[in-house]
């Protein structure tokens, strides 16, 4: 599954989208690779979620805080990348010279460098997330005061990241974008090179947590959420697990964040909204948590969905999503994956009817 879905992002799709013509009927749009795109991204940030909540037991409200910092922090060098093409013809970005501001501030010295963004895009997340979860797992916050704590500190982040003087745009943030790496972020070109890198991400997302989840550290994160208690008695200490996989998880929504912003084109505040961390959630209890490729598919199915219902019905969207995450609390625990899971069940115990009274038969 995972070569053809390779096969397809890396082979398919750029044929498909540069070498057929528009009117072609395998033609793929530009629409479609952005919102693909866009969405395996997202997935990136489901998988990320899955691993603290479905494996670790602990539910964050705060991920778009780190999804939105590896944004930021590459939507630092796309700005730079601008030069004097800007509306100011500045080498400073254009809402530093709308605000007055007579030089860079010291935090964006090297961002016009790809590799020292690259470098922030993950150490600045992991930093943040370390020290956070340290002082909160080392106090053993869990459950819902975990919740509403990771929730007030990306609240916090998005009112400072709203202010016009801290240096990321206020309420507009980074966008009008022109290059990356010297080419043109608009290309056609470029648009399937971001689409390819998406797809390999996911797909190295989700073979690093298959890797970690059925490892021995997995089964004890595992065994953490389940009794922790236990696990301290036998000698474990669920800190150093639990942070570990915390931060882990922190670096993977940079990642997705920082691919995420040169195919939408722009990153404000608002991707750092409650309702964006919160929604992040429910894309994993709609897949199915701790199964890895279930937050993938609630992803994929919520977004689709969100893309239809914001064009056809946007009053109703909010509606929608909040009968959605009831109805997958309520009827689906599981979610989608562990659904499909009991009728496969169901399918085999049905074409074997006979089995168990044979079985009885031959004690």
């Amino acid at each position: 599954m995972a070569g053809l879905f390779a096969a397809f992002a890396l082979l398919a799709v750029p044929i498909m989208h540069l070498a057929l013509q528009p009117d072609h009927p395998l033609h793929l749009s530009t629409y479609f690779i952005t919102l693909i795109g866009k969405i395996l991204c997202y997935a990136i940030v489901a998988v990320a979620m899955d691993l603290i909540w479905g494996y670790g037991g602990i539910l964050s409200l705060g991920h778009g805080l780190f999804f939105a910092l590896g944004g930021y922090a590459f939507g630092m060098y796309l700005m730079r990348q601008i030069g004097r093409d800007g509306s100011y013809q500045s080498d400073l970005p254009d809402f530093m010279v709308f605000l007055d501001w007579k030089e860079l501030p010291w935090f964006w010295v090297g961002s016009d460098s790809f590799l020292w963004v690259a470098l922030l895009v993950l150490v600045v997340p992991a930093l943040i997330a370390f020290v956070f979860g340290y002082f909160a797992f080392r106090s053993r916050i869990k459950g819902v005061y975990f919740s509403i704590i990771t929730q007030a500190l990306t609240y916090a982040a998005m009112l400072l990241f709203f202010r016009n003087e801290t240096g990321f745009g206020g309420n507009n943030g980074f966008t009008d974008f022109k290059r990356i790496l010297g080419y043109s972020i608009t290309a056609p070109e470029t648009r399937v090179v971001l689409f390819g890198l998406s797809a390999l991400a996911l797909l190295s997302t989700l073979l690093l947590a298959r890797t970690l989840v059925t490892s021995k550290y997995g089964r004890i994160l595992t065994a953490i959420r389940d009794a922790e208690s236990r696990v301290m008695f036998i000698g474990y200490n669920p800190l150093w697990y639990k942070l570990f996989v915390w931060t882990l998880s922190a670096v993977l929504c940079a990642v997705a964040g920082a691919l995420y912003v040169p195919q939408v084109g722009i990153i404000n505040p608002s991707e750092m909204s409650v309702a964006n961390s919160i929604e992040i959630a429910i894309w994993v209890a709609v897949g199915g948590r701790g199964t890895l490729i279930g937050p993938v598919i609630g992803a994929f199915i919520v977004n689709l969905a969100k893309s239809w219902f914001t064009v056809s019905f946007p009053e109703y969207w909010l509606f929608f999503l909040g009968t959605l995450f009831i109805v997958a609390t309520l009827y689906l625990p599981q979610g989608i994956v562990g659904l499909c899971r009991k009728l496969r069940a169901g399918m085999k115990r049905d074409s074997h009817p006979l089995a168990p009274a044979a079985k009885g038969v031959q004690a």
